[in-house]
């Protein structure tokens, strides 16, 4: 009788855990979808941002353009809310539907896009979206560490992006590229530095999102 109850219990245990993991499972590729129509839509939404709302009274409400998109933000914060699988896999559905069906990049999209200077960034947002989502669920859900994850994936986004610049500035024997050596540091400026005060505002607002939707869902 015992041993019929242990093993009763050891097989509703395990179905138990097959629920979960398929569900967990469900729940990756669903981020994943979000995170890819979050990135597509992202990348042709200009980011901005208002005066402070003790301001209105005076001056009105205005809004100012942070000079960037809502791309990168996307990116972000499906890692912060999906984790780095579902970070990851959107990210890679977009690059792919980008070179090979639609254009969806900043500038259209296709094979050609392979020489554009920005195509890095893109290719970056892989890594990127997977080291944020990695960082994001290792600790318990805190403002801090939704930020300190989303920095992280954003410096994986950038790095990919200066070392594609460079590896075309470098084997652009034939000089039919955008990128040279002499035009580089205007480039690198360009996509990394110049976006760079705009990005940081946006890892603000991807953070707090992150952290209000995490509490209100449980996780």
């Amino acid at each position: 009788m015992n041993i019929n109850r242990r093993t009763y219990a050891r097989k509703h245990l395990s179905q138990n855990r097959e629920l979960i993991i398929n569900v967990s499972g469900l729940n990756e590729l669903l981020w994943a979808l979000i995170g890819l129509l979050l990135t597509i839509f992202g990348t042709f939404i200009e980011a901005f941002i208002t005066n402070p709302p003790w301001d209105w009274a005076d001056r009105g409400m205005f809004s100012q353009s942070l000079g960037i998109t809502c791309q990168i933000g996307a990116v972000l914060l499906t890692g912060c809310l999906g984790g780095k699988n579902a970070g990851a896999l959107s990210q890679i559905a977009y690059v792919v539907l980008g070179l090979l069906w639609l254009p969806i990049f900043g500038r259209g999209g296709g094979l050609e896009y392979v020489r554009e200077p920005s195509f890095g960034y893109l290719v970056g947002f892989i890594p990127g979206a997977w080291l944020c989502g990695a960082i994001a669920f290792r600790h318990r859900t805190k403002l801090e560490s939704l930020a300190g994850s989303a920095l992280c994936g954003l410096f994986a986004i950038h790095f990919c992006g200066l070392i594609y610049l460079v590896g075309l500035s470098l084997f652009d024997s034939a000089g039919d590229l955008f990128v040279s050596l002499e035009n580089l540091p205007e480039l690198i400026n360009r996509y990394s530095i110049a976006p760079l005060p705009g990005q940081m505002v946006l890892i603000c607002v991807v953070s707090v999102i992150a952290f209000v939707l995490r509490r209100v869902l449980f996780y």
